[in-house]
């Protein structure tokens, strides 16, 4: 169940509109890290957990805060919008350089789609879309999705603070900066007593059935031997690393059969 309050979690107001800001603001937003991300797979790993409720109950802890998040840069981005012309921009535009700077970074569709609201978006105006979320049903495999989704969206917001001197902007930033900073560190503890649990490598119950001999081999795919640097150093499951100069084809060359004529592949 869940209850929702008008109140938001944290200020999100601006010291005044920039239509430009908020078409920045949609990568936060809508985009493929952005709130929207989170928001949709915490809540659908959360729903998914049915093992330690511990776990579970911090998905969806986690999960429930991002809508609230959605909801405060939702808002933050209605206030920017406010007062930004659609009519009458070209007499606008001449008494105002500097407002016409501005319009012509605004997303057109915050006025013709969304009515000078936010949108499910990225900035550039492709929507937001199910394949950025992920609900794996492995607790290990979902947890380093979270450290890194946690970390693009600390990254982008990072960015975002210098892209404005607005103090009110900056604001709810610095408080999103804030949580990202302890949802990185929640899911990078939940993940380390996982691995301990089911070991570091995802699926951990395969291991005896895979070519061992090629899991822990460094391969030279490069001009560079950089990787080099690895062999002989301890994994995380307690191997060693080695290093392959030239690895060898080993698969030969493959020989398939022609596709059907009436397909007109015209293969020599």
């Amino acid at each position: 169940m869940f209850k929702h309050t008008r109140k938001l979690q944290y200020n999100a107001k601006p010291d005044r509109p920039d239509p430009l800001m908020a078409r920045r603001l949609q990568e936060s937003l809508g985009g493929q890290w952005g709130e929207v991300t989170g928001m949709m797979s915490y809540l659908s790993q959360g729903w998914s957990s049915t093992g330690d409720e511990k776990y579970k109950d911090l998905l969806l802890d986690t999960g429930t805060e991002e809508i609230a998040h959605v909801e405060m840069i939702s808002t933050m981005i209605a206030y920017l919008l406010e007062g930004a012309p659609f009519s009458e921009q070209d007499a606008a535009y001449e008494k105002d350089p500097a407002l016409a700077s501005v319009m012509a970074g605004m997303d057109p569709e915050h006025a013709l789609v969304h009515g000078m609201t936010a949108s499910l978006n990225n900035p550039n105006g492709f929507g937001w879309n199910a394949g950025y979320a992920t609900s794996s049903g492995n607790l290990v495999a979902d947890m380093r999705f979270n450290v890194t989704r946690e970390s693009e969206a600390r990254l982008q917001v990072s960015r975002l603070y210098y892209m404005t001197e607005d103090e009110g902007i900056r604001d709810m930033l610095k408080f999103l900066l804030a949580r990202e900073t302890q949802h990185q560190l929640q899911f990078m503890k939940a993940q380390e007593e996982l691995e301990d649990k089911y070991g570091v490598i995802v699926p951990g119950d395969m291991k005896e059935i895979e070519h061992k001999e090629f899991a822990h081999v460094l391969m030279n795919f490069s001009d560079g031997e950089g990787s080099r640097a690895f062999e002989g150093q301890v994994a995380k499951d307690g191997e060693k690393f080695t290093y392959q100069e030239n690895p060898e084809a080993m698969g030969g060359i493959p020989k398939t059969k022609p596709a059907d004529k009436r397909l007109h592949n015209d293969q020599g």
